[in-house]
């Protein structure tokens, strides 16, 4: 499985962006699938998953209402759409795969055995 993220880029703040998560090897809709980031000098991340029973949805607390995941099965995507961008969201976000997730104590919890390789996201006036 190979996965590969874009839609990264500069912003501003308030800005928005979306960033889409391809495979291929894989139908990414029978698969669960997860966001996460990784901003310098911090731990990794959950910022979103999809799982693959019900298409049920979870989000961090901390980025319920701004962040949309949501999956594309003509383009084989799952895609995060983030809006109001603040300059804490400057990080590496990366997607994940072939695993599970859930939510616990407001955080999303991915347990996942494909990763890409990240892309940037900046936000700065």
């Amino acid at each position: 499985v190979q996965l590969v993220e874009s839609g990264g880029g500069s912003v501003q703040p308030g800005e928005s962006l979306r960033l889409s998560c391809a495979a291929s090897g894989v139908t990414l809709d029978t698969y669960a699938v997860g966001w996460f980031r990784q901003a310098p000098g911090k731990e990794r991340e959950g910022i979103s998953c999809i799982n693959n029973h019900d298409d049920r949805t979870y989000y961090a607390d901390s980025m319920q209402g701004r962040f949309t995941i949501s999956r594309d099965a003509a383009k084989n995507t799952v895609d995060l759409h983030m809006n109001s961008l603040k300059p804490d969201d400057t990080a590496v976000y990366y997607c994940a795969t072939e695993g599970m997730c859930y939510k616990e104590k407001g955080k999303v919890v991915g347990v996942f055995g494909s990763w890409g390789q990240g892309t940037q996201v900046t936000v700065s006036s």
